[in-house]
């Protein structure tokens, strides 16, 4: 039987600081929370179905990819966080199911897949304009995942079971490489050397070598491998098990599994990493809460009341003050 969480009822964690930022799907909204002291500053409304969350460098802008419900969604939700309310909606147009997200260096580009229309497209955060727009050549292209120096991409293709590589700069499709079936979580190691892929359908996740395009098995015996969240040093990973309900622990260089955390009832899903990488915030859907984890002693400290059904989580350092 799984083990339930062991999440503690807390309101605020010692030492937490900042603001995090959660959507919520359900309700179709995204909650702005004081780290500090756990109180909501203010919940706003997104397009239908809002899945995925980033934030510029600067922490000033939030981007939120509003998937949709029953009908596609087409828009992407802009924040100001220093103002606390949307700064606008963009449109889309054809390029429906916005899902995963990456902000380019500079902070004025935002990446993000459009799975039904099979693009990765290229949108201007300041005018919500489009400026370019990369097919991805097959379907499912799910989530996004950019090296650090904004060039190099890759998408996980859940529908033709590949990975998909483009240069953003040039704005072409380079390859595609064959991955065990159903590939979700994706994400890419800042040197661009490695895409770390888990397999919803086989429950493995594989590492994929850039340079040479061969694959091996990083971990087994996944339900559902939801994200892949690296450590700032890229020397962890933090994989979150949705149907089995556990976050795991990986050594990248060894691939040596360090530790699982249960977190049976909790439902999680969305990861970032706050305050240098020393905690991960972990979104529990079925709890309508954040988990605090320490990353050192692999254990949670606490919980922050967040919307329902909550998916994506960014953190910002700064608090923000009404």
């Amino acid at each position: 039987m799984q083990a339930r969480a062991q999440v503690p009822a807390l309101a605020t964690v010692p030492g937490l600081s900042g603001t995090i930022i959660v959507t919520n799907k359900a309700p179709s909204t995204a909650t702005i929370i004081d780290a500090a002291s756990g109180r909501i500053l203010k919940t706003l409304p997104t397009g239908t179905g809002p899945h995925e969350i980033v934030v510029t460098s600067h922490g000033r802008t939030a981007i939120v990819s509003d998937y949709g419900a029953q009908t596609a969604g087409r828009t992407l939700t802009i924040i100001d966080l220093t103002a606390l309310q949307v700064a606008r909606t963009v449109d889309l147009g054809t390029y429906r199911r916005p899902h995963g997200l990456v902000v380019l260096p500079g902070d004025s580009l935002v990446a993000v897949t459009s799975e039904a229309s099979r693009h990765v497209v290229l949108v201007r955060i300041a005018s919500g304009t489009i400026a370019k727009t990369i097919p991805t050549q097959h379907d499912g292209s799910h989530m996004v995942g950019v090296a650090a120096d904004g060039v190099r991409a890759w998408t996980g293709d859940m529908r033709t079971n590949t990975i998909s590589e483009f240069d953003l700069t040039a704005g072409t499709y380079k390859r595609s490489i064959s991955v065990p079936a159903t590939p979700e979580a994706i994400n890419v190691t800042p040197d661009g050397g490695e895409i770390w892929v888990g397999s919803n359908a086989t429950g493995t996740i594989s590492v994929v070598d850039a340079s040479t395009g061969t694959l091996s098995t990083a971990a087994e015996g996944f339900g559902w491998p939801y994200r892949v969240r690296f450590s700032p040093d890229a020397t962890l990973v933090l994989m979150p098990d949705l149907r089995r309900e556990e976050l795991r622990f990986i050594d990248r260089a060894t691939r040596t599994e360090l530790q699982r955390l249960p977190l049976g009832g909790a439902g999680p899903q969305g990861i970032t990493g706050a305050l240098g990488g020393r905690v991960a915030l972990l979104s529990l859907s079925t709890q309508g809460r954040v988990a605090v984890i320490d990353v050192a002693t692999r254990r949670v400290v606490g919980a922050i009341a967040a919307g329902e059904t909550p998916d994506g989580v960014v953190w910002i350092g700064r608090a923000i003050r009404p």
